[in-house]
């Protein structure tokens, strides 16, 4: 074979090795570009959603409210913690045996029911000792005052037995009272709750042995506390509305006294209020949810509060006009749980989209699925 003819055989070999390589990514090229759509061709309207808007470009589907004028109660909300009107741990002044229990666990006892006595048999025997001892010096200041009447005795000896008469009486009034406190009595009105002692039990008040709680819940009370741009709102009078844990019933209460100082930690003013409870549905200790009314507004505009868009400006909403989403700038006023009053920017009849708010788009159509007047 020639040298040409080997020449052409390598370069043929060569083409052909070279089009096999290159081969696949031409056929991938070539399908890319008949693709439907590609282009702008057949097809086109096929392609991902516009961002904002529905799929497809069609119109996002939307609930709206038709507004209207509310009545719109200005409020502070809180929480608080319900207290005993009255309560006390009963417990002995003085040692000594108890000899007897008088209350049953639960008892309603009236003040100065005889609760709990306590052993004084040493106690009264040490006040009659002192009796006897004071008839002698009884007699004895008699006798040394006609003495003195007679000027048989000087002042000073008069005065010695008018000291000692004077000192026993002390002494007698003295264990008089200790002996009192064996006996302990119900301070106020309330009722017993559980018992710790029993009989023959000791009690020593270097170790404060409580023998009982008495609690009084007529009327019950309630602290709370509400931020301090609220001080001058709230005053002794003002009327709340409250519910405890785990019920929906409302009570009332009328706050009766106010801390007369912010606390610098928290910015907060402490309020104590009560609140009748003859029914005894309020327990001490129970969590309660406040309100204060603090204005009314018989002409307010409510909306939900996922209808309300915050912005670095402000914050805005999206009205529905001619089938399509208009954003609005509104200003806000009291946020209640749910909803937030706008003051300005809304006006009654206007149609406020409120939901499907991340599938609009300023000027896009939308589909109106749930429609509600607020009245």
């Amino acid at each position: 074979m020639s040298k040409p003819i080997k020449s052409i055989l390598t370069v043929l070999v060569i083409l052909i090795i070279t089009g096999l390589a290159f081969y696949p990514r031409l056929k991938e090229y070539t399908s890319k570009k008949e693709e439907p759509g590609a282009s702008g061709g057949k097809g086109a309207g096929n392609g991902p959603a516009a961002p904002g808007g529905a799929k497809g470009g069609g119109p996002a589907p939307v609930n709206i409210m038709v507004i209207g004028n509310q009545r719109l109660e200005e409020k502070i909300l809180s929480t608080g913690t319900i207290i005993a009107n009255e309560e006390v741990d009963i417990r002995s002044e003085i040692a000594g045996r108890i000899t007897s229990i008088n209350f049953k666990e639960g008892d309603y006892v009236k003040k100065g029911t005889v609760l709990v006595r306590i052993n004084d048999a040493d106690l009264q025997a040490q006040l009659q000792k002192l009796q006897y001892q004071k008839k002698l010096a009884e007699v004895n200041e008699e006798r040394q005052k006609k003495l003195l009447e007679k000027e048989a005795i000087s002042q000073r000896d008069y005065d010695i037995s008018l000291t000692n008469l004077n000192s026993m009486n002390a002494d007698i009034e003295n264990l008089s009272a200790q002996i009192a406190k064996t006996v302990i009595r119900a301070p106020f009105d309330g009722t017993i709750g559980l018992r710790y002692v029993s009989e023959g039990s000791y009690l020593s008040p270097g170790t404060v042995a409580k023998i009982a709680t008495l609690t009084n819940v007529n009327p019950a009370k309630i602290d709370f506390s509400v931020p301090a741009k609220y001080a001058a709102n709230v005053s002794k009078g003002t009327a709340i509305t409250f519910t405890t844990e785990g019920g929906d019933e409302k009570f009332y209460g009328r706050v009766y006294a106010i801390e007369p100082k912010i606390d610098p930690n928290t910015r907060t003013l402490t309020l104590r209020a009560t609140s009748p409870n003859n029914g005894r549905k309020l327990f001490p200790g129970s969590f309660a949810r406040i309100e204060i009314i603090l204005n009314t507004k018989s002409n307010g505009i409510l909306v939900p509060t996922e209808a309300v868009i915050p912005g670095l400006k402000g914050h805005s909403v999206f009205l529905v006009k001619n089938n399509k989403a208009e954003p609005v700038e509104v200003q806000i006023g009291t946020r209640g749980d749910r909803t937030i009053e706008i003051y300005k920017g809304l006006h009654v009849g206007d149609t406020l989209i409120t939901s499907g708010i991340l599938q609009v788009k300023p000027g896009g159509p939308v589909d109106i699925k749930e429609a509600m007047v607020k009245q």
